[in-house]
């Protein structure tokens, strides 16, 4: 068993590969959809609007609003770790880089592509003029950068912070893909370091069973 994070920039394609990947392995691909989901049984239905606006973000909750700010982190910790204890899962963003560093059996992944190209094909894609394109683009990264560095004291455009970085715009997404089926199985063949594996996680019964049955 082993669990693949995968961050990416937006415009990279990490989404494809996450799924080409996913879909080879036959593990569960969790995804913002998914996340969302879980979240929403816990009241935190507007996780995914606060995630995506950015800095502002920030400003909102603070002061009196420190506590949900809290509540929302340590839920979406709750629910990436009990992902990650059920083991053969992609995870797509949502920190699970940060949330599980230090597990044997994580591969933590990073897409990247350099900004000129992610334009172009967010252009393509949306049928957007340049200008706009940039703009969601660059609004993207500083969203998710901003999260990542507010709540967790990480560099998300660190290299250093993960197992393997590609550049999509070197590495076609179907090779990348390639890369990482074979890298997971041989992470879930070797032997664990001295490391705890994410089965030693501690579920929360209740969450578990939430988490089963999104993963049905």
């Amino acid at each position: 068993m082993a669990v693949i994070t995968i961050s990416r920039e937006f415009g990279s394609e990490g989404d494809t590969i996450a799924e080409k990947v996913a879909q080879a392995l036959g593990y569960h691909l969790v995804d913002k959809a998914v996340i969302g989901s879980l979240l929403s049984q816990y009241g935190l239905v507007e996780f995914e609007k606060d995630y995506d606006v950015l800095p502002g973000f920030r400003e909102r909750f603070s002061g009196q609003k420190a506590q949900r700010r809290d509540q929302m982190v340590s839920m979406l910790n709750q629910i990436v770790r009990a992902v990650a204890q059920r083991g053969d899962v992609v995870i797509v963003g949502r920190s699970g880089f940060a949330i599980l560093q230090g597990f044997a059996d994580v591969l933590n992944v990073r897409i990247q592509t350099p900004l000129p190209v992610r334009v172009n094909r967010v252009m393509a894609q949306q049928q957007i003029s340049a200008e706009q394109a940039e703009t969601i683009v660059k609004e993207n990264d500083k969203a998710r950068l901003a999260f990542i560095e507010s709540f967790y004291k990480a560099k998300w455009d660190a290299a250093s912070a993960f197992d393997l970085v590609i550049d999509t715009s070197r590495v076609a997404p179907d090779l990348a893909a390639t890369w990482l089926i074979d890298a997971a199985q041989v992470l879930s063949e070797t032997a664990a370091d001295d490391r705890p594996t994410c089965s030693s996680i501690q579920v929360d019964p209740i969450l578990a069973g939430a988490v089963a049955d999104a993963l049905k």
